[in-house]
């Protein structure tokens, strides 16, 4: 078995995650070696359980890396590793870079130069422009522009780097089996042969509320800067406006109407620093 391989496989572990994966290489120097390791030695690792130690050394009942990479392979991606060139340098310099990447498209030396855009799901008209504008203008100007491909700001963004005619991302909270919403299916299709759809999670995983959370630090991870639009005060765009601090990351905001409560987040992202963005 090769790196490429074992990671395949260790990415489909359950309660695995980047983290742990990086702890465990550590102390075993290898993917290849992890999978070789007695549970009784994994469990030594800061933060192995008894229990993901023995999901280890059972690793063949959760994974089948040569038949998840021909399922990959089915719909027209591959799987990259933090080891290939193509792996984005600038994700692979956060605290958890996720173990693979599932690719769908193509990943280039412009993506270097990304800006993330997040926002409501439920976003006002107001906002969805913005996005639009925005990103149209930014993909306009040769950046690449991130989204999470989900409903309202997201959608707006990615259709706008397209309108375009420029790059754009697509990090989605599910396998590449299931595109979420379902209505976004050809706007995937779109993204895909211009740009990239990425996930970390194998094929057949199916969006929850874990999963979504979990991507987020990728849309992030992959740019300079991150635009909110529009968010709430509970908005998941905050996450990803965290997230984005804590990487280092640059944050910028589209002001809000002050008596929406729908850019209640926004608005005070830019009242605690945020640049305010008007074009």
């Amino acid at each position: 078995m090769d790196h490429r391989e074992a990671c395949i496989a260790l990415n489909m572990i359950p309660q695995m995650g980047p983290v742990r994966m990086r702890r465990l290489i550590d102390a075993f120097g290898s993917a290849e070696n992890i999978l070789l390791a007695r549970p009784g030695q994994l469990a030594r690792v800061e933060g192995i359980s008894e229990t993901l130690a023995g999901n280890i050394a059972r690793w063949r009942d959760f994974a089948d890396p040569a038949a998840e990479a021909r399922k990959a392979a089915d719909l027209g991606a591959r799987i990259i590793t933090t080891s290939d060139d193509e792996y984005p340098a600038a994700l692979r310099e956060i605290h958890d870079p996720p173990i693979v990447l599932y690719v769908l498209g193509g990943l280039t030396d412009r993506d270097r130069n990304a800006v993330a855009v997040v926002g409501s799901r439920r976003a006002s008209h107001y906002a969805t422009e913005c996005a639009k504008k925005l990103s149209f203008q930014m993909a306009y100007a040769g950046l690449t522009v991130v989204s999470g491909l989900a409903r309202g700001i997201d959608t707006a963004a990615h259709s706008g780097a397209l309108a375009a005619k420029g790059r754009t991302i697509a990090v989605v909270g599910a396998g590449l089996a299931h595109t979420y919403p379902p209505e976004n299916s050809a706007l995937a299709e779109r993204i895909a042969s211009c740009g990239a759809v990425l996930s970390e999670f194998p094929v057949d995983t199916k969006p929850d509320r874990q999963t979504f959370p979990i991507r987020n630090r990728v849309v992030t991870g992959l740019s300079f800067g991150v635009l909110v639009v529009e968010a709430g005060a509970n908005s998941g765009a905050l996450i990803s406006a965290g997230q984005a601090a804590e990487q280092g990351r640059s944050l910028y905001a589209v002001p809000g109407r002050i008596d929406h409560p729908g850019c209640l987040g926004s608005n005070r992202l830019i009242q605690q620093g945020a640049k305010l963005v008007v074009t």
